[in-house]
This record gives structure tokens, C-alpha cells and sequence, in this order.
């Protein structure tokens, strides 16, 4: 059966005013934060914000002894992705496709 995409789907009964619809949608542009959100205040990101002053403590682990670096895309992938092998190093089966 064919189906004509054209067609409107709705039908004037169907179709919400946009007042009902707004009542029903919060506004995510309020200034108002979330019960969950006032919790943990540290991951809550303002637009705008400068954040060239925050200091992030991450620990950078070298790669596994069951993982190697592709040499294509620089990424550290588990051993189980090698591809083939290069004169530079290992190549990971997305790189080679």
C-alpha cells in the first residue's frame, strides 16, 4: 500500500494549541535548577561561562600491555582492534576501512 507523505497527518482536533503545549514542556531557559542539579553544583555549566581558571585532576594512565595506539587516528585501542601492521606501528580496523 502506498502512503502519500504529502498528506497532513493531523487533523484540527488532533492539534494542541501552543499555550497547552507550553504549559506542558518546561522551559529549559528558565534560570530555575533542578532538585537533582542543586545537589551537585560542581557539574551544573553556564552558557558563557569562562572556564580558562579550573583546574582538572585527571589521571593519564599508559597504555596496557593489551593495548596499542593507532597510528592512523593517534587513539589507544584494545588489542582485540589491530587491523594490520605497519612500519610505523599497528593500524585499527575503522582506520583501514
Amino acid at each position: 500500500m502506498a502512503t502519500d507523505y504529502d498528506a497532513p497527518r493531523k487533523t484540527e482536533e488532533d492539534t494542541e494549541s501552543i499555550q497547552a503545549l507550553q504549559e506542558r514542556v518546561p522551559d529549559k531557559l528558565s534560570g530555575v535548577v533542578d532538585a537533582e542539579d542543586a545537589d551537585n553544583l560542581g557539574s551544573l555549566e553556564l552558557a558563557g561561562q569562562d572556564l580558562a581558571n579550573v583546574e582538572l585532576d585527571v589521571v593519564v594512565l599508559p597504555p596496557q600491555a593489551d593495548e596499542f595506539t593507532c597510528v592512523e587516528c593517534f587513539l589507544v585501542k584494545h588489542r582485540s582492534q589491530v587491523d594490520h601492521e605497519t612500519k610505523l606501528g599497528s593500524v585499527c580496523q575503522e582506520c583501514s576501512r
